[in-house]
């Protein structure tokens, strides 16, 4: 373990979904699709610790096939037995600031599937840390059955209305199929890097 609780990985992926015991089946097999593809390329996932809903079907499919998974999980949802039971790597943190600082901390990436107000209210959040340049990594969302629609609707009427900089709309990627997701990832990432050389020159 690192000094923060949480075992190291080469890389490392933050998912925000779901834990709803009525997910429709569009969503489920699109987590674990998303599942499968990260394990596939040797990340490890960071999520809520739940286990029902998406994030039952991530942490399934991650155990299934031998990959890495932590959850981090604040100790009230430990209580009524929340947790998933077969995560052995599991941080109990004792509130749900807590719950969110460490779900993002030293990870390679965030990507967001569809979920609840928990979930978007994660999502906002690192979207205001990224605006804010408290954060600079890859930020993908999901857009699975146009789930997000509204959202990315309203952050372009952000826009629009002028309460927002055009330039912030370039701070996340949207996808439509977890296949795009590495590619997203990447691109992100290289015009970060540019980004990065524009301000040093």
């Amino acid at each position: 373990m690192n000094p923060s609780g949480m075992s190291s990985t080469s890389k490392s992926v933050c998912i925000y979904c779901a834990s709803s015991t009525k997910t429709k089946s569009v969503y489920i097999d699109a987590a674990q699709q998303l599942a499968h593809l990260l394990v596939d390329n040797g990340y490890g996932i960071r999520y809520g610790g739940g286990s029902e809903g998406l994030m039952g079907a991530i942490a399934d499919t991650v155990l299934n096939k031998g990959g890495k998974i932590t959850g981090v999980i604040p100790r009230f949802m430990v209580e009524v037995e929340w947790q998933h039971p077969h995560v052995a790597d599991m941080l109990i943190v004792e509130t749900m600031a807590e719950r969110k600082q460490l779900l993002i901390q030293g990870v390679d990436a965030i990507i967001a599937l569809p979920g609840s107000t928990g979930t978007l209210e994660e999502l906002v959040e690192v979207l205001s840390l990224k605006k804010l340049k408290q954060i600079n990594i890859p930020i993908v969302i999901v857009n699975t059955n146009g789930f997000f629609t509204p959202l990315i609707n309203m952050l372009q009427l952000m826009v629009n209305e002028e309460f927002m900089h055009h330039s912030n709309l370039q701070i996340y990627s949207v996808v439509e199929e977890p296949s795009q997701i590495l590619e997203a990832i990447a691109m992100m990432n290289h015009a970060s890097i540019n980004q990065m050389q524009q301000v040093t020159i």
